[in-house]
């Protein structure tokens, strides 16, 4: 059986007594094991970057774009590749599986452009003969530990970033589907990037606090669910790392009563169903406002819903596969049941559900709810699957209320015509990214991406001019040349007066 092993000091390593089943989701079938590594992997993973940061934080950052061009050619020659070895392991269509590359490779595009982000700042006679300037520098060792719903795109996002900043990366990618990480790390080494620069460590909890504990790694970045996020934080920044940490999401679709339903729902059922609803994007709650709203959305959703075509992740008309894991598919479809308990109305029951031949699989079909209050498990907690929810709102206000009353803070979006409405909403409303008719607002490259509340926690979003701070320090140089001379006056603190 095909073993996927670690990525160490530019080579492929063993290590680790433990292993993981990977499975093929479509089929339910074990089609791999992955090593659980812990301190002794971690240990030589750290080694390898101190010996190769020092000298990769020296190489001009000129040099170090010329890398991360090469890195997006790479893996724009192999995107098939790739795409097929994530939806293998992941599940979602090939279609979805090339998404997930394309948006990481925006950062890496971004990356490409780190001559000019790094550039500080300058001031000339801040004082009588005194410059004062800034530059930017790497923090040294960095680390990303990183979910399986997109196991390209967030690990490109933060080591793509991480690198062209000069630092080591270490990636402990979803012991689920490790495939396409590991392949990713090789893909770095071929284009240039010196071993130990971008290095690949599996393992499950035992890892992840041996990299949260590690003296010699500098910061931490983290995408999952709230709890661990708030985890991870906490214990990263009590061990004296920088750390950001992205949570969980429930975010609201709000429909005024002039959206244009017809694109509405077209947008909802690819938000909402797409990728089996396993993305912190998804759009797994949808907000009408007034009850005339709710019964006109309604009808047009059912017939949506009726259209999908669930189906293996090769299956070039299929709209989404299976979810990840059986124990997923076990986790969601006990979240319909919960639905039903509390009283919200199951309208389409996804249960279930089988697709022919690939009866083990771990499929479960679109689910709709309607009548959703406030109080449903369903609504306060993330489903994490192809459920959509239906929570009606009397006016304007309750509709802002929601999602900005929410624990989560992701992403939220709004469907109107009126220009006056959208701007409102976008002011008022309590949420880190906000999408006006566009129904997964995920910022491009060159932004930032981060949520609010308990989506987030730390001061940085990903990628964008806040990713460069993040792995970066500021550091600020006061300087004068004197015309000549010596004395006394050499040793004292220049005023600026």
């Amino acid at each position: 059986m095909r073993v996927v092993e670690h990525f160490v000091a530019g080579a492929s390593a063993g290590g680790g007594s433990r292993r993981s089943d990977v499975f093929d989701p479509n089929s339910g079938q074990v089609q791999a094991q992955v090593l659980l590594g812990g301190q002794a992997e971690l240990q030589a993973a750290v080694d390898a970057a101190k010996a190769a940061q020092p000298a990769w934080a020296a190489t001009n950052p000129q040099r170090r774009a010329r890398i991360m061009f090469n890195f997006k050619a790479l893996v724009e020659a192999h995107m098939d590749e790739l795409a097929h070895l994530l939806s293998s392991e992941h599940g979602k269509v090939i279609a979805d599986s090339k998404g997930d590359i394309q948006r990481g490779l925006e950062v890496v595009e971004f990356a490409c452009g780190i001559p000019h982000v790094l550039k500080g700042e300058y001031t000339q006679g801040a004082g009588p003969g005194i410059d004062v300037f800034s530059m930017r520098q790497p923090i040294g060792i960095g680390a990303g530990i990183t979910p399986f719903n997109f196991p390209a795109m967030i690990p490109l996002w933060m080591g793509a970033v991480a690198v062209a900043c000069g630092n080591a990366f270490i990636l402990k990618p979803s012991e689920r589907d490790p495939s396409v990480p590991v392949r990713l790390t090789e893909l770095m080494k071929e284009a240039g990037a010196p071993d130990g620069i971008f290095q690949c460590v599996h393992g499950d909890k035992e890892m992840v606090d041996a990299i949260l504990d590690h003296p010699d790694i500098g910061a931490v970045s983290f995408v999952g669910s709230s709890d661990i996020a708030q985890y991870v934080y906490s214990r990263g920044v009590a061990a004296g790392k920088r750390v950001q940490a992205m949570g969980g999401a429930k975010n609201h679709g709000i429909i005024m009563p002039d959206a244009d339903l017809d694109q509405a729902v077209n947008d909802l059922i690819g938000a909402a169903y797409g990728s089996a609803g396993e993305r912190c994007m998804a759009l797994p709650v949808v907000v009408p406002v007034g009850e005339d709203t709710a019964e006109r959305l309604r009808a047009k959703l059912l017939p949506a819903i009726e259209a999908l075509r669930v189906g293996v992740s090769t299956d070039k008309d299929a709209h989404y596969g299976p979810v990840v894991t059986a124990a997923h598919k076990a986790k969601v479809e006990s979240y319909i049941q919960k639905g039903v308990d509390e009283g919200a109305e199951l309208v389409v029951d996804g249960r279930g559900f089988k697709l022919q031949g690939y009866e083990d699989g771990f499929f479960v079909g679109p689910t709709l709810f309607d009548r959703v209050t406030t109080d449903m498990t369903t609504y306060k907690e993330e489903i994490f699957g192809p459920v959509l929810q239906i929570v009606r709102a009397r006016d304007f206000d309750e509709a802002v209320a929601l999602p900005s009353k929410h624990q989560y803070g992701n992403g939220v979006a709004i469907f109107t015509r009126n220009g006056h409405a959208a701007r409102e909403f976008a002011q008022r409303v309590q949420v880190g990214m906000v999408g006006i008719n566009v129904p997964i607002p995920v910022p491009v490259a060159y932004h930032s991406f981060g949520g609010w509340k308990r989506s987030a926690f730390g001061d940085h979003n990903q990628h964008g001019m806040e990713g460069i701070r993040f792995w970066t320090k500021v550091k600020t140089v006061t300087q004068r040349w004197p015309d000549g001379g010596s004395g006394d006056s050499a040793f004292i603190i220049p005023t600026m007066g």
